[in-house]
């Protein structure tokens, strides 16, 4: 093959119009993930990024919004049980599912409803 995949750049959650300022509170505020700017062009779409260790998660208006309940993407996390802990502390549901060989892992919902996945390997 003349092409190589390097890594995955950015993951898309999509969210309803209007979900800026609960998508900083929750990616931003509670997960701690840094907001970083859309480029100019892209700004009138709505909608806001962040930057998640070395790759970006991008919450995007969908005109006609249904939340991803199965399909997610999964956050690698450091120390998942002190997340757990902040997570529980501020009202927020954990759910648990089947063991993952090799990992602890957990899932929560955005405030839109997306299924997101939190794991750490060991």
């Amino acid at each position: 093959m003349q092409f190589t995949f390097l890594e995955i750049d950015h993951v898309q959650v999509a969210a309803p119009k209007g979900c800026e300022e609960k998508a900083r509170e929750f990616y931003g505020e509670l997960l701690g993930m840094q907001e970083i700017p859309k480029p100019k062009n892209l700004q009138k779409r709505g909608g806001v990024w962040f930057q998640c260790g070395n790759h970006q998660l991008h919450i995007g208006v969908q005109e006609t919004f249904q939340p991803a309940v199965k399909a997610h993407p999964a956050f690698h996390v450091k120390n998942l049980a002190k997340l757990r802990e902040h997570l529980m502390a501020k009202g927020i549901e954990i759910k648990e599912e089947e063991p993952l060989e090799g990992a602890d892992r957990f899932y929560v919902s955005d405030p839109f409803g997306n299924r997101l996945e939190f794991l750490e390997w060991f």
